[in-house]
């Protein structure tokens, strides 16, 4: 099963942790148990009448498959996904002025005509759900799951909550669901773990939510940026055909990724790449 480049795993637990007071002793929060989570979560993914997102074929013993890219060969194409974190106990520094959010940086992914994929917790939707209906009714974007509140399926995991055995499923359909009660449309039945950590066990457990687990092979470095440069740069210099870059879009932690994307794009663009979604690099991938 593929695993995230080391590095990648750094960067995204480097902002786990920061997002989460990374050391503290917090519990996972309770996962729903009422009738809407107890639905597959995959099944609603845009609207009735919308095409499913493509998918890849499930793992021995139906666990979650995992995608970290597309095809090489299947010209140059890029996925630019952002992160949309945050936990449950955040809502008190929110209110407080703490910005989890980066409308600026939608703002200019529309401007720029750029589709992407954005992996969103249930926490950050519940916080900003007309952010969330906005993004999850754009047919430029489409919406996938960061877990409820960005806690760890598996263990070690930078020190980052977890989720309590047998639960990783209610998790992930408890996103699901804030999702839909933001009025977000464009869902699609991709799974992205906190902190990049998983392991078999992890992925057996989501296999009932009938997702694919999606990774990266391109980390962006915006996490507690303080320059864009460095960022465009990193990702500039390590896309291939069929990249997933991991990016995020909260300002509170990455301030610079909005500005990075302003060079990232029109450089790519000039190399002759062409921007998707990772539904795009999915279907490629299983010959849809």
């Amino acid at each position: 099963m593929p695993r995230p480049p080391r590095a990648a795993l750094a960067v995204a637990a480097l902002l786990c942790c920061t997002l989460t007071a990374c050391g503290g002793s917090g519990t996972a929060q309770p996962a729903s148990t009422g009738p809407a989570s107890a639905k597959a979560s995959a099944s609603a993914t845009a609207g009735p009448s919308a095409t499913p997102a493509p998918t890849l074929p499930p793992g021995p013993g139906g666990a979650a498959p995992v995608f970290s890219h597309g095809r090489r060969d299947g010209g140059k194409k890029v996925a630019l996904t952002f992160d949309a974190d945050m936990t449950s106990d955040q809502g008190p520094r929110a209110a407080r002025g703490e910005h989890f959010d980066n409308p600026a940086l939608i703002e200019t992914l529309r401007r720029l005509k750029v589709p992407a994929t954005v992996f969103m917790t249930g926490r950050w939707a519940e916080q900003y759900p007309d952010q969330a209906k906005s993004i999850g009714t754009d047919p430029l974007f489409e919406l996938a799951n960061h877990s409820y509140s960005h806690h760890a399926f598996s263990t070690p995991c930078y020190r980052l909550p977890t989720v309590p055995p047998g639960e990783a499923r209610a998790d992930v359909e408890r996103a699901f669901t804030a999702f839909r009660r933001a009025g977000a449309e464009r869902i699609v039945p991709y799974f992205r773990f906190p902190g990049g950590c998983h392991n078999e066990a992890a992925l057996r457990e989501i296999g009932p939510a009938k997702v694919t687990a999606v990774q990266w092979d391109v980390v962006s470095g915006d996490a507690f940026a303080k320059q864009a440069a460095p960022v465009a740069t990193q990702v500039i210099s390590q896309v291939k055909p069929g990249s997933v870059v991991v990016m995020h879009c909260t300002r509170s932690a990455a301030p610079t990724t909005e500005e990075a994307v302003r060079r990232i794009v029109p450089e790519l663009r000039a190399k002759g790449y062409e921007f998707v979604r990772v539904s795009d690099l999915i279907g490629a991938a299983a010959g849809r």
